[in-house]
């Protein structure tokens, strides 16, 4: 699909009020199209008056501007997250993937109140957010069109890079923040902060060089640690230091005393992207980290081996399912069926103490399903486990292990040959 199909027409665009999106909704217009500017409260750190927004994509050309109120529903899905423990290669907790989920959702919903076919957004086509948008509209609106100007030749031939982008919009006397020197892009939501391109695509640029939003860095943090505890229930974070809080109340409670002792600030990964390329981030995701890590400690008391590598395989499916743009599919549905399984296990109190970016564990009570057993565990003697019941057991287990050796699979010289 290309502007010159679109002229006459009216379409819903995806705008964050950025550099991308008051050049995209000027430049269509121009074109002829009429452009409804959605835009989604999803709680951005970074936006002082989200409100703003409105004025700034109205100048742009926008014939109406909606704000999709998704900080609820993007707590929500937060704790699908943090259940699943679902952290894209390595620590990164698919804060913007998962966040594309809420804004595409709801965006569609209104679109069909409105009687709109044609979803557009400002992804680029290098990037993930393309698959994420075109995916998410194609499961749950197939009727749907969706256009992307960063594929579009005549949009490319006007604008092939942020340079010509300002100097269009500072042209046609729109307000943006960007400027050619800003060094990275960011986006927020709730649960996080994302930066990346500009000088950080350059590894020889350290993650500190990141000013954060969301608190300090570990060395910037307090010299006095903080101790913190966490109440959860059926897997969903009811309580922060025996105050009832919601779930939005929860993410930025915890967002707040994360970022004040420097907890997931800075967070710095060489990705994969789903277009084959690697990708340079940096995150911040105080609150996420927290209420992450808690219930990691608490899933530690309630998962027997076989649940836990079942829980893990898991674990691994649905952070791939956000970051790819699949959260809607039947495989990411039918494993968050399984997780939530253990989520309704999840029920007790963590208290962690969080000092200069470190998460410490202090203590747990009140797990009613526990599996830990103190006397069991013990090296003393106490509880009911008997040592010699062992040997049995080691007896059965012998007999597959003297099989590998005199089948020939298994020999001493063979494994000293290995080392050599």
């Amino acid at each position: 699909m290309k502007a010159q199909d679109l002229k006459g027409k009216t379409i819903a665009f995806a705008g964050s009020g950025g550099l991308d999106s008051c050049t995209i909704t000027r430049w269509l217009t121009d074109q002829g199209v009429k452009v409804v500017c959605f835009t989604a409260d999803l709680g951005q750190p970074d936006e002082d008056d989200i409100e703003a927004i409105r004025s700034r994509m109205l100048a742009a050309g926008a014939v109406d501007f909606v704000m999709l109120p998704c900080r609820d529903a993007i707590a929500a899905i937060g704790v699908d997250v943090i259940q699943a423990q679902a952290c894209y290669e390595g620590r990164y907790w698919n804060t913007t993937g998962i966040a594309r989920c809420v804004l595409a959702k709801a965006m569609i919903e209104e679109m069909k109140q409105r009687g709109l076919t044609v979803f557009s957004h400002g992804a680029t086509g290098r990037g993930n957010d393309q698959v994420r948008f075109q995916l998410i509209t194609n499961m749950l609106a197939p009727e749907f069109d969706v256009y992307a100007p960063w594929r579009d030749e005549s949009f490319l031939a006007q604008f092939p890079g942020r340079s010509e982008m300002i100097d269009f919009c500072q042209a046609k006397g729109l307000a943006i923040t960007a400027s050619k020197d800003k060094p990275y892009s960011t986006d927020a939501n709730l649960l996080g902060l994302t930066h990346e391109s500009g000088l950080l695509e350059d590894l020889k640029t350290p993650a500190q060089f990141v000013k954060p939003i969301m608190g300090c860095y570990p060395q910037d943090a307090p010299d006095q640690a903080e101790e913190l505890s966490i109440r959860f229930e059926q897997g969903r974070p009811v309580a922060i230091n025996g105050q009832t809080v919601s779930l939005v109340e929860a993410f930025l409670q915890t967002n707040a005393i994360g970022g004040k002792h420097g907890i997931g600030i800075g967070t710095h990964l060489v990705e994969n992207r789903f277009v084959g390329i690697k990708s340079r981030g940096v995150y911040e995701s105080p609150g996420v980290e927290i209420l992450g890590t808690c219930y990691a400690y608490l899933l530690q008391l309630i998962l027997d081996r076989r649940a836990r590598e079942f829980y893990d395989q898991l674990s691994l499916l649905i952070a791939k399912q956000i970051y790819q743009g699949y959260w809607y599919d039947l495989a990411t549905q039918m494993a968050l069926r399984a997780i939530a399984r253990t989520a309704e296990l999840a029920t007790g109190t963590i208290t962690i103490l969080v000092y200069k970016g470190t998460i410490s564990f202090l203590s747990a009570v009140d797990v009613p399903h526990i599996l830990y057993s103190e006397e069991n565990a013990s090296m003393e003697g106490v509880g009911e486990y008997n040592h010699s019941d062992s040997e049995g057991l080691l007896r059965v287990f012998g007999v597959s292990a003297r099989v590998l050796a005199t089948s020939g699979q298994v020999t001493l010289e063979r494994n000293s040959q290995d080392l050599l």
